[in-house]
């Protein structure tokens, strides 16, 4: 009788192995972005997979453990044509499920928003997709639903705008026209730390995340994807160093990198994808220089520029993919003569901008060396407005616009995606509101 029992008991626990060693583990993620139609997704080079809306998705064929994936765009989406990229789409199936891919769409921008400091309002503009002129949207400029508009930021399917009101020390939340480009306010404000001058979301669109100056924090979010509407995290606000002035979120979505401008260094912090808690990385804050002002990451996620106002210098750094750390790269700073205020870099990853104030007010083109990181000025800067304070390119990349705070009006560029050179627009600059503070493209 013992013996059986021995039997059953080795054959049922050779069955619950044999379970294991069989099992298929599927693969999946976030779709953001998209509104034209045909994108097909493939994993695996074979395993096709058409998507018509945003929101998580999955394979239906399902992956051993121990074998790779690979996640890639075998058709873009065309009526209107967009580009969408993958990040976190390879790796091997470790006993569970992917859940991470992230696929981002975007296309020329369709409208542009800044926030007006002093006249306490949002000046919002259609772009010519011909020539990127801007022209305003009817009903603009839209009243703010709080106190001295800082910073805007556009979820990633662009359907809402979130607003940090640095005066009321919230946020406010707008819905988007996607017609006309029109705001209308979608609940209620939600309260921030004190002095919010930053904001941004995530890549997945489930976050959001505020660099308040004042109090010396980070305030976290959660986003209904179908409202808009903003639930602050447990444990928000998350404590960073003195005076965070920008946010960047890392382009697979793990890492935040906040720079502290009265340190002089940037935090980062992991990101929990499933509950968007923050945490500190080992080694972290990293030293950059007197004023760090703003950050851009290229979009591979393996380089990072610091704009120092104060020192008049732009910080390089690598980025470790595995740990989110910052080491310097060679030549850093790089001294850039004037007062660097506002950093991007364009989508294909081969120029940063900079929106430099003081005496200059001008944008200085730098052109990336693919592998080293390393920056050198590309000819001669173009003139901006007076005292540009924030440099956006729509998605694309084939446009730039610049906020200026004191001539309170943008600046407009047709940008050359092969020299990187700017050139003006016709009519640019564009009338704004009072204090022109911070840009955005959708």
């Amino acid at each position: 009788m013992k013996t059986l029992v021995w039997i059953a008991v080795v054959s049922s626990a050779f069955a619950a192995v044999g379970c294991i060693i069989g099992a298929k583990y599927t693969v999946g993620g976030t779709l953001t972005g998209l509104t034209g139609q045909g994108l097909v997704l493939e994993d695996n080079s074979g395993n096709d997979l058409g998507l018509a809306s945003n929101g998580t998705f999955v394979f239906s064929g399902g992956i051993k453990n121990g074998d790779a994936y690979s996640v890639t765009v075998k058709t873009q989406p065309a009526t209107p044509s967009q580009t969408c990229t993958v990040q976190n789409g390879s790796g091997s199936i470790d006993k569970g499920n992917i859940t991470n891919v992230i696929v981002s769409c975007t296309q020329v921008g369709h409208f542009a928003y800044v926030a007006n400091q002093l006249s306490n309002d949002l000046s919002a503009y259609a772009i010519d997709s011909t020539t990127g002129a801007l022209s305003i949207v009817s009903g603009s400029p839209f009243a703010a639903n709080g106190t001295t508009p800082a910073a805007l930021a556009v979820d990633p399917d662009g359907t809402f705008l979130y607003i940090a009101n640095n005066g009321s020390n919230n946020v406010s939340i707008y819905s988007i026209d996607s017609t006309s480009g029109a705001l209308a306010v979608a609940g209620i404000a939600v309260s921030a730390g004190s002095g919010p001058v930053a904001l941004t979301v995530d890549p997945t669109g489930s976050y959001l995340y505020v660099a308040n100056l004042a109090s010396n924090d980070v305030s976290a979010y959660a986003i209904d994807s179908g409202a808009g509407t903003l639930t602050e995290l447990s444990g928000s606000p998350f404590t960073v160093g003195g005076g965070p002035s920008s946010l960047k979120i890392s382009p697979n979505g793990n890492y935040l990198y906040v720079t502290d401008f009265g340190d002089g260094n940037v935090t980062v912090l992991a990101i929990d994808s499933a509950t968007g808690s923050l945490s500190e990385i080992a080694g972290s804050p990293f030293g950059a220089g007197a004023g760090a002002q703003s950050i851009a990451i290229d979009p591979t996620g393996g380089y990072a520029y610091v704009a120092n106002e104060t020192a008049a210098t732009i910080s390089l750094y690598s980025i470790n993919a595995s740990t989110g750390a910052l080491a310097a790269l060679s030549g850093s700073p790089l001294a850039s003569g004037t007062s660097p205020e506002s950093l991007v870099v364009d989508p294909a990853g081969r120029f940063v901008y900079a929106a430099n104030v003081t005496a200059k007010n001008h944008v200085a083109v730098y052109s990336i060396t693919p592998s080293s990181g390393a920056l050198t000025l590309s000819g001669t800067p173009i003139a901006a407005g007076t005292f540009p304070v924030s440099v956006v390119l729509d998605p694309s990349g084939q446009f730039a616009y610049v906020a200026n705070d004191n001539s309170n009006d943008i600046s407009v560029y047709a940008v050359n995606t092969i020299t990187g050179v700017l050139t003006a627009a016709a009519h640019s600059p564009f009338a704004a509101g009072n204090a022109p503070r911070s840009i955005v493209v959708d």
